[in-house]
Parts: C-alpha cells; structure tokens; sequence
C-alpha cells in the first residue's frame, strides 16, 4: 500500500500525469486529497488539467533536488532511476539510500526485507542461514588473521551442525538422564 506524499497515512487517491513526456505519480490519503481538490477548486483558472499539472509541479518540487543528485561512480541520477527502475552500480545504493528507504516504505510498508520461511522446517531453516553467517564471518577472520576469533567461530559452528543432526538432543537435555 502507497503512503500519502504529504504525510504518511495509506494514499486513497493516486494521480499519473505525463508532463514533457514523463509520467510524474502523486499518492494522497483521504485528508490530503480533500485540501487538494478544495485548494484546486478555490484556485479558478477555468481548466482543470491546467490546476492539476500545476498542483502536481508544486508537489514534486520537494523531490527535484533529490532527483538531480548523482552517484559519483556512474553518474545515474534519481530521476533517472525511477525511470529506468535500475540502478547503475552498487554504490547507487548508499549514494540513494535515504530516496531508496523512503521508496521501499511506500512500496511494502518496510524498508527492512526479511523473507519467507518454511512453517513445517523453521528451525532447521533458521540453523542453516545461521551456519551460512558464521561461515562467512569464519573465513574473513582466517583472511584477516584472526584465528582466535575463527577458532571461537568454529566451534559454534560444530555446535550448531551437532544440534541439526541430532535435533531430539535438542528439545531435552535432560532426556538421557530420566529412566
């Protein structure tokens, strides 16, 4: 669901316009579009299209700046981007992250991703992505030449391959000692 551009409640109304040529998007909730179509009313000039072209410039006009911003390794701008709708090198990431954050906010509500997840498996889905992070922090500390910290690591990592194999040694440690 789209958030309201002036605020940050669910838009209700979604206006495209094709200005020059590009479509330029306005999402508004209910309270937003009433100001709007109350502050369009008021405004007069006779043509509709002309207040609402008008109306949307001065909307975007907070965003202008952003979009002439360009990354320093390619040269891709904003604006450009939401055109394309692909970045041109991954330091658009950081170079657009604040733009990014807010664009996956209106997308999907959040701007972290955190996946699905097998219901049946959860566990053993959770012991494998946690082996795949301690592996990766396991080999940059031997190319760092930490071998304290990757000694620490292996060891965790046993444990949990130890606890994916054996999952009812899990669930009771005690279950060995009843009789």
């Amino acid at each position: 669901m789209k958030k309201c551009r002036s605020c940050s409640k669910p838009a209700t109304l979604h206006i495209t316009e094709i200005q020059n040529g590009k479509a330029v998007a306005v999402h508004l909730c209910e309270s937003c579009a009433r100001d709007y179509l109350d502050d369009d009313n008021n405004a007069g000039t006779g043509d509709p299209g002309a207040d609402l072209a008008a109306k949307l410039e001065s909307l975007m006009a907070g965003t202008d700046e952003e979009s002439q911003a360009a990354c320093e390794s390619c040269g891709i701008t904003f604006a450009e981007f939401r055109e394309q709708g692909r970045l041109g090198c991954p330091d658009c990431y950081q170079e657009f992250r604040t733009e990014l954050t807010s664009l996956l906010e209106n997308i999907h509500e959040d701007a972290l991703h955190i996946g699905k997840r097998p219901a049946r498996s959860a566990k053993v889905s959770d012991g494998q992505s946690r082996l795949m992070h301690l592996r990766h922090q396991q080999r940059v500390a031997i190319e760092q030449e930490d071998y304290e910290a990757a000694a620490k690591l292996r060891d965790e990592i046993s444990a949990i391959e130890n606890s994916l194999q054996n999952p009812e040694s899990d669930a009771d440690p005690d279950a060995d000692d009843v009789r």
